[in-house]
């Protein structure tokens, strides 16, 4: 048998689009900066959506492992959080731990039929798993923390130590992260705040951080200069080497614009309108691709934004208890709203999808509102935009604090599913952000700055390489330095 002379880089991410997209993202930097085989690893149902985001001359390869969703309890055919209720996410994940054996004959065979196993695993953050497949077959493994340094690091231990279990006061501070300061409970995902260490959640997540800490290291897609406190939290944490190696995004050339859907704006129809209004003028408002918020949250929104006189482009969804990609109702907004903003020409609702990466580029977009998913935050920071915070799970509590404490270029306008919301309080914000206060004109300024840094960060021309630029050519020199001579 002829055995293959390239090295193989495995890629395993969650099964979740805010996962996938930077996951992709770093496999095409590490096909654009290696002559590695890089390979994502999925289940069947997934591989439509990872090849649709490759340009069609890619090596990058994508290999699934056989998996039945409906022996953990999830409906026929779906093997990722798309369409996947809310309650069901822990279905999914503890159904991919049950991946374990298909994974290692996986590399077994790569082993086998290349002639030496692949040189690195690198695996998402929830698949601590592959930690011991990866010592177990004696390859490097790193892990992808595509959620931010900061953001990571207050999940990670508050998951691992549930510090607010232990005390009374809704304030409370993380044990081993003392830079993030001052915590309040309304900043836990529900999971979370819920949590008591017999919870499928608690025994998922503490089994797999757990893991995932005992990696041979860890990248980041983030700036060095920009994140300092939580890479410091996963270097001493560890022990290991971290490489801040983002925006990735900002290295690749030729990037494809997101695909249009049926049913949705197109992106020239967006443009034009945007076109029709002055420079940071319009406020995009954006919670992800599979977050919602609630009914009485939706209609305080629409109000706030109305009476606020500002421009903007609402992409909207239905609220929760609703099929998060079924239709929108009319009902959901304020008698007249759609008719009054477009008679004014002061907004557009755009349903399920929009244009983000154009929108967040054009000059008249001057602020998001957005769940500050980290994907979207440096999507905004990377083209200068400030935020408006409104956080709903995960790491994106974390995300807006550190916007808003450390780097001042968010400002908080709502926090959670079910926190009280009033149009009142979404005119203020919006007011102050966009309506040329000083604290919004400081917001700006500093959000410019912060593209600056980021733009430095993967800035690579004569005699100069940015700290992202050197940090992934480290990772990739100890892979090298790993590299076992090939028979």
């Amino acid at each position: 048998m002829a055995h293959s002379h390239r090295h193989h880089v495995l890629l395993f991410p969650f099964l979740a689009k805010g996962h996938l997209i930077p996951f992709v993202a770093l496999a095409r930097l590490l096909e654009l900066k290696t002559n590695y085989a890089v390979t994502i690893i999925t289940t069947p149902f997934n591989i439509p959506t990872i090849q649709s985001s490759l340009p069609p001359t890619s090596t990058i390869r994508i290999a699934s492992l056989p998996f039945n969703g409906s022996d953990h309890g999830l409906p026929p055919n779906v093997e990722n959080t798309n369409a996947l209720p809310f309650h069901l996410v822990i279905n999914l994940l503890q159904a991919l731990e049950t991946l374990q054996p298909s994974l290692e004959r996986f590399i077994s065979d790569i082993h086998r039929e290349d002639g030496h196993p692949p040189l690195c695993i690198i695996s998402d953050i929830f698949m601590g798993w592959t930690v011991q497949i990866a010592n177990k077959l004696d390859v490097f493994h790193a892990v992808f923390i595509s959620c931010g340094a900061y953001g990571g690091a207050a999940l990670c231990s508050l998951w691992l130590n549930l510090p607010h279990c232990r005390i009374d006061s809704d304030e409370f501070q993380i044990p081993d992260f003392p830079e993030a300061g001052y915590i309040d409970r309304s900043q836990l995902s529900y999971h979370l705040r819920i949590a008591d260490r017999t919870d499928s959640y608690s025994l998922f997540l503490q089994r797999q951080l757990s893991l995932t800490l005992r990696s041979d290291g860890f990248l980041f897609n983030t700036v060095e200069d920009l994140e300092t406190a939580g890479l410091g939290y996963f270097s001493r944490k560890t022990n290991r080497p971290v490489w801040p190696v983002g925006p990735i995004a900002s290295f690749l050339r030729n990037r494809e614009c997101d695909s249009n859907e049926d049913g949705v704006i197109s992106t020239n129809n967006c443009i034009e309108w945007l076109n029709l209004h002055h420079p940071s003028s319009v406020l995009y408002v954006c919670f992800g691709s599979q977050n919602t918020i609630s009914a009485s949250q939706m209609m305080q929104l629409a109000v706030g934004l109305e009476a606020s006189g500002q421009n903007f482009i609402w992409v909207v969804r239905p609220p929760l208890g609703f099929d998060v990609n079924g239709d929108f109702r009319v009902e959901w907004l304020p008698e007249g709203f759609e008719d009054r903003i477009t008679e004014r020409n002061q907004g557009i609702l755009v349903q399920k999808w929009a244009p983000q990466t154009e929108i967040l580029s054009h000059g008249s977009t001057g602020a998001f509102l957005s769940h500050c998913g980290w994907n979207s935050v440096v999507e905004s920071l990377s083209r200068g935009v400030p935020l408006i915070g409104w956080p709903l799970s995960g790491e994106q509590f974390y995300n807006s604090k550190m916007m808003e404490e450390e780097l001042g270029v968010c400002a908080e306008v709502a926090r959670g599913f079910d926190s009280e919301v009033s149009g009142e309080n979404v005119k203020r914000v919006i007011e102050m952000v966009m309506g040329g206060s000083d604290r919004g004109e400081e917001m700006r300024r500093k959000a410019l700055g912060v593209r600056e840094i980021m733009e430095e960060a993967v800035r690579e021309d004569e005699g100069f390489k940015g700290s992202s630029v050197k940090m992934i050519e480290e990772f990739i020199s100890t892979l090298s330095s790993m590299k076992k001579t090939v028979p």
